[in-house]
C-alpha cells in the first residue's frame, strides 16, 4: 500500500488529525448547540473499531498529533477502550495524544488518560462565575468541571483553558479568567466566536468580541510580549511579563494562519473536512465499511488532501455572514 507521507497542493504536511468521537454532550453551550439537539442516529456513527482504524491509517501516512474531541468526547461509551487502542501508537510514528473536554467527566477519567499517554489536555471554559456557567452551559455545573481540572492536574496532565470571548457574557471576567489560570498554572486561549450553525434564540453577531479589542484590554494592566511560538495552528500567543503566563488568541476571522495549517479534522460520521470554514469533505466511512483491507481508505484520503484549499473566508463585517458554514460545531469537534 502507498504509504508516502500525505502533502496536500500548496506543498503543507499533514501532521495533526483532529476526530470527533461523538456529537452527543452533557452540555448545551448557547453557542454551540440548540438546547433540543437532534443527535445523529447510531449506525451512521462510526463505531470505535473503525474510529481505530481510520487512526491508524492517518498516523501510517505521517499524522504525527491526534486530538480526540466531541460534542463531549468522554461521554462516548467506551471512549477508554478507544484512548488505549490509540497509545500503541505512541514513540511508533505518533508524538502526542490529546483530547478538547469541557471538563466534566476528569475526574472520573483523568487517572486512565494518563495512563493512555495523555499529557496535555485543552478545557473548554468560558467563565469562574455557576450562575452564568450554568446559564451559558444550560445543563453544567461548575463545581464538577473545577473538580475534573483539579483531578487532571493532580494526575499529571497539563490542563490549557479554552474561553470563547463572547461580549456582554464574560468581558467582565477577563482579569479574574487571567487570574485564576496564572494562580493555578494554567495556559490559556481566547477564542474568537465562530459563525456556524443555526443557534436559534443566541444571535453570533450580538456575541462577537473582537480579540483585539480584549488583547488591548490586556496590554492596559500588563506588558504583552509577543511569543514566536506557532504550533502550525490557529493560536497566536504572548507572555504576560508581570506573571510570566502564556495566552493564546485565536482569531479564526482574520486568516492569519492558512499559510501554515498543517490539519484536517473527521467527524463522527467519517466525513473528512480539509478546512474548518469551508463546505468541501470527503466520505471515509464508505472506504471503511467497504472492505477490511485499507486501500481504498487510504486512496480516499489521498484524494481528499489533493483538494485541501489554501484558506477560508469568515467575513463578520458584511450584512450576512460569508463563508458562514451551516453545521453545529458538536458535529465537527470545536
Amino acid at each position: 500500500m502507498d504509504m508516502m507521507p500525505l502533502i496536500d497542493p500548496f506543498a503543507r504536511p499533514i501532521t495533526y488529525l483532529r476526530v470527533s468521537v461523538t456529537d452527543r454532550c452533557d452540555f448545551r453551550c448557547t453557542y454551540c448547540m440548540t438546547e433540543h439537539m437532534q443527535f445523529l442516529p447510531k449506525k451512521e456513527l462510526l463505531t470505535l473499531e473503525e474510529l481505530d482504524r481510520l487512526c491508524s491509517a492517518f498516523i501510517g501516512l505521517g499524522v504525527r498529533k491526534l486530538r480526540i474531541t466531541g460534542g463531549e468526547p468522554l461521554v462516548r461509551r467506551g471512549i477508554m477502550d478507544f484512548f488505549r487502542q490509540a497509545s500503541r501508537h505512541l514513540g511508533q510514528g505518533l508524538d502526542e495524544l490529546t483530547l478538547t473536554t469541557n471538563g466534566s467527566q476528569l475526574a472520573r477519567f483523568a487517572g486512565e488518560l494518563v495512563d493512555c499517554g495523555v499529557r496535555r489536555i485543552n478545557v473548554s471554559l468560558d467563565t469562574l462565575d455557576p450562575d452564568k456557567f450554568a446559564a451559558i452551559t444550560r445543563w453544567g455545573r461548575l463545581a464538577q468541571v473545577l473538580d475534573g481540572i483539579e483531578a487532571a492536574k493532580r494526575a499529571g496532565m497539563r490542563v490549557k483553558i479554552n474561553a470563547v470571548a463572547l461580549k456582554g457574557f464574560n468581558e467582565p471576567e477577563l482579569f479574574d479568567l487571567v487570574a485564576w489560570c496564572a494562580e493555578n498554572d494554567h495556559d490559556l486561549t481566547f477564542i474568537e466566536v465562530m459563525p456556524m450553525g443555526e443557534m436559534g434564540e443566541e444571535d453570533r453577531l450580538d456575541q462577537y468580541w473582537p480579540l483585539s479589542d480584549l488583547r488591548a484590554r490586556l496590554a492596559e494592566r500588563f506588558t504583552l510580549i509577543d511569543l514566536a511560538e506557532r504550533t502550525g495552528g490557529p493560536a497566536r500567543y504572548v507572555r504576560l511579563s508581570e506573571t510570566g503566563q502564556k495566552i493564546g488568541f485565536i482569531t479564526p476571522l482574520t486568516h492569519n494562519f492558512c499559510e501554515s495549517c498543517n490539519r484536517v479534522r473527521v467527524t463522527c460520521t467519517g466525513e473528512l473536512y480539509m478546512c474548518l470554514g469551508q463546505e468541501d469533505r470527503a466520505d471515509l466511512r464508505a472506504p471503511l465499511r467497504a472492505s477490511n483491507d485499507d486501500a481504498a481508505l487510504v486512496a480516499a484520503i489521498r484524494e481528499a488532501i489533493s483538494r485541501k484549499p489554501k484558506g477560508h473566508d469568515f467575513d463578520y463585517s458584511r450584512q450576512t455572514v460569508a463563508g458562514q458554514v451551516s453545521r453545529h460545531m458538536s458535529h465537527t469537534g470545536g
